[in-house]
């Protein structure tokens, strides 16, 4: 064996280590979460029995790599699940994702300061953000706004599943609107078109989705998938190019 290929061989070695994740270690769940998600989580109750289960594993998974930490503010089992909850929908329509790209949520117990999270400044505003920089691999959220986007379950919007898609939005390196990890190359012009067209009507008035998602693409992304999700079959009637587009997307048919 010559001593090129000796390298050759450890440096596929090293490289194969580097990638290897290791298996996903599941995390118990308190006693009562079937009823805890049955109660609070309306993805869940339209599962049949099979789709229950495949929520609650990774559910399991989830909680298995990811921590949830309180700052100033206890973290009890409806906040766990209902993180995790956030996390899995957009993602159950893809059996072997993981959140690589994150390590922790950290729940504030109301709003909280974009540029300082742990100020106690007057403006502390902000419901959720991926973190980026030295906050990398970190999502922040109001602890307040995720239980109220559960709760409503008549409204359209959900602060944890719209930072749960910024994150899947960030997997290509940007947050730009375009999820290249999930969006197939050629329904990539018709998506920039929706998008364009959708935040015209939007600002004009003449769109029921969430003005936020005027602000620019990525926030389009990320207001839409929360009524995507939130309100399917409501949206599907409303919108129902920017619908089925989102259902090639998140491999996944809310409504019913």
């Amino acid at each position: 064996m010559t001593p090129i290929f000796v390298l050759i061989i450890i440096a596929l070695v090293v490289v194969v280590l580097a990638l290897y994740k290791g298996p996903i270690k599941k995390a118990d769940l308190p006693a009562d979460y079937k009823k805890i998600l049955s109660e609070h989580v309306a993805f869940y109750r339209t599962l049949d029995d099979k789709g229950k289960i495949r929520f609650e594993e990774k559910i399991k998974e989830f909680l298995g790599y990811i921590r949830i930490t309180g700052v100033d503010t206890n973290v009890d089992d409806l906040d766990t699940l209902l993180v995790a909850s956030s996390g899995v929908i957009p993602i159950f329509g893809f059996p072997e994702w993981r959140y690589y790209n994150l390590s922790e949520v950290l729940l504030y117990p109301n709003s909280f300061n974009e540029i300082s999270f742990l100020s106690k400044g007057a403006d502390r505003h902000v419901l959720g953000m991926v973190g980026d920089g030295a906050m990398q691999r970190t999502m922040i959220l109001s602890k307040l706004a995720l239980r109220n986007g559960f709760a409503n379950v008549s409204g359209k919007e959900n602060t944890g599943i719209h930072e749960f898609v910024h994150l899947l939005d960030k997997e290509d390196g940007a947050v730009d609107g375009i999820p290249e990890a999930l969006l197939n190359r050629q329904f990539t012009i018709p998506w920039l078109q929706l998008i364009a067209k959708n935040i015209v009507a939007i600002k004009a008035g003449k769109s029921d989705i969430n003005i936020y998602g005027s602000k620019n693409k990525a926030e389009f992304f990320a207001v839409a998938s929360e009524y995507f999700f939130e309100d399917p079959e409501r949206f599907k009637q409303k919108h129902p190019e920017l619908y089925n587009l989102m259902t090639q997307m998140f491999q996944q048919s809310p409504a019913h």
